[in-house]
């Protein structure tokens, strides 16, 4: 899940570079009067999240060939480039669609949306890299409940860090 871990944390570590790609991924479309996605969701995020992703999916790739890591490995990162791509395509795609479900209900930009602001992009990651491999139902719930606790975590400390600017 490493790829789309950091697919998901791309958008907030590159927020202040690159701003000639911060245009709203929706370009402003509207339906019913808001937001497609909302202008927090740009071009940049979309891509350097899939980037984000095919390079830890890389240094999988060469962790791999390791034989500690191997035995940890669920399956051979050999096609490390479409794994990438799947599961940071997959994490970003599933912000999308939560952030498509807040705007429909008026959840504003920013505010929680407990519990998928922590599993939506763990949804869309496993949903399109299913392609690759298959996981069972046992293994899906422990990856989700996993993400749910650890993504709390993370951004409880990037808060008090500083790094970001809410808690959730």
């Amino acid at each position: 899940m490493m790829p789309a871990y950091f697919a998901n944390m791309a958008p907030i570590m590159i927020r202040n570079s690159f701003k000639v790609l911060a245009i709203p991924i929706d370009g402003g479309l509207k339906l019913g009067g808001k937001p497609l996605f909302g202008a927090n969701k740009t071009i940049r995020g979309f891509l350097f999240a899939i980037l984000f992703a095919i390079v830890v999916s890389f240094i999988q790739n060469i962790l791999f060939r390791l034989d500690f890591f191997s035995r940890l490995s669920f399956f051979d990162y050999s096609n490390w480039l479409l794994f990438g791509f799947l599961m940071g395509f997959g994490a970003i795609f599933g912000d999308l669609i939560k952030s498509f479900i807040k705007r429909r209900i008026g959840v504003a930009p920013g505010k929680p949306f407990i519990p998928w602001d922590q599993t939506d992009f763990v949804f869309g990651a496993l949903i399109f890299s299913d392609i690759m491999f298959d996981l069972s139902w046992k293994m899906v719930f422990s990856i989700v409940i996993i993400s749910f606790f650890g993504h709390i975590a993370i951004n409880h400390t990037a808060y008090y860090l500083k790094i970001r600017n809410e808690k959730w």
